[in-house]
């Protein structure tokens, strides 16, 4: 056969190859992803999904979303998204905050703690502007706010009845006292207000449980100073005894600890920020 012969052979059969190849695969050959340049010195995603025995490399292998065609993600990337990837529950902060009372719960129905209050606290501050204003109006009941709770009382006193001596002994002597407070003001009254309030952090001490007829500990500190001002002069009063709860002071005995007679008592009252009470009590 001559060469021209044999070469236009040749080309048919090539194209009858072609054409059986085209039919097999059902349609027209997809277009090409161009080959996409991998940084130097990394590894082929394929040949690295490859080798993971890790079992979010073998869930997103068997993903039904997965396409052959589209291009593969990078495990590196993969591994860094998840690790940055925080859940919506997940906690702002690993310290377990210290839980408040709800509006409808007392808050010495939550147990005591072992914090040693702050005189500066907002709260006990607030407190002290409320017991000033008890004094100067000789409205008492404002002053509650300040003074120690009732239930946490309840659970810390192993006496008896310690409802009975909340009410009729602690309660009883601090509207005495804020009473004789306002007296002592006399006319001033309506032109004092509050200053200040000094607690002596270095005389705190822990009462333990057993101490003072208590079955729950508490800090203790006496002869902290209520500060206030009549007409741009600084004065001041005592307060006989402040306790803990939940790492607040509120005051338990404003004009005396211990009484020798009824009605109330002004403590240690001076001009200028004073002198605070010695340490020592329960």
């Amino acid at each position: 056969m001559p060469n021209r012969h044999r070469r236009t052979a040749s080309v048919l059969v090539a194209l009858f190859g072609a054409a059986l190849i085209l039919s097999s695969c059902g349609g027209q050959p997809s277009a090409v992803a161009p080959r996409r340049r991998r940084p130097a010195g990394t590894s082929s995603p394929t040949a690295a999904a490859a080798n993971s025995t890790s079992p979010s490399s073998t869930a997103a292998a068997a993903s039904p979303t997965s396409s052959s065609t589209s291009a593969p993600t990078s495990t590196t990337a993969a591994v860094a998204a998840a690790s940055t990837t925080r859940p919506e529950s997940a906690p702002t902060s690993s310290v377990a905050a210290v839980p408040s009372a709800s509006p409808t719960e007392a808050v010495g129905d939550l147990p005591q703690t072992t914090a040693l209050p702050s005189g500066n606290s907002p709260q006990f501050v607030a407190a002290m502007h409320a017991l000033f204003s008890a004094i100067s109006s000789g409205v008492a009941r404002r002053a509650m706010v300040a003074f120690f709770p009732e239930s946490a009382y309840l659970r810390l006193k192993a006496i008896s009845d310690p409802a009975a001596d909340y009410r009729s002994r602690l309660v009883a002597d601090y509207d005495a006292d804020i009473a004789a407070a306002h007296r002592f003001l006399g006319p001033a009254a309506a032109r004092a207000s509050f200053a200040a309030v000094t607690v002596p952090a270095g005389e705190a001490a822990w009462i333990p449980p057993g101490y003072c007829y208590n079955s729950i500990g508490y800090w203790h500190d006496p002869g902290a100073r209520l500060d206030y001002r009549v007409g741009g002069q600084l004065r001041s009063i005592g307060i006989a005894s402040l306790i803990s709860w939940r790492g607040e002071w509120y005051v338990v005995h404003l004009g005396a600890v211990l009484r020798s007679s009824g009605g109330g008592i002004v403590d240690s009252p001076a001009v200028g920020a004073g002198v605070p009470g010695a340490p020592g009590g329960c």
